[in-house]
């Protein structure tokens, strides 16, 4: 192999050994990109969870003070609740 021809191939080899790093950086940072979305997300999938529990308490807790006072006002609940 002459000089000539060495070289050509140490500068293919050199800018396909770039191109395939550039590649791996570019899904490297898609991958951070996709690892970002999905914990915000998850955090606003735990918030929605966390209200919805805050709320149902609080269904739970007005359910029981309306048939408590259901009960000692003597009113029939047209409807169960």
């Amino acid at each position: 192999m002459s000089e000539d021809q060495f070289t050509k191939l140490f500068k293919y080899v050199e800018e396909f050994r770039n191109d395939v790093n550039k590649r791996f950086d570019e899904a490297r940072a898609d991958r951070a990109d996709i690892r970002g979305a999905i914990a915000e997300l998850s955090a606003q999938v735990r918030d929605y969870h966390n209200e919805m529990k805050f709320m149902s308490h609080q269904m739970d807790k007005l359910r029981e003070a309306i048939l408590q006072i259901a009960k000692e006002t003597g009113v029939k609940l047209a409807v169960e609740i």
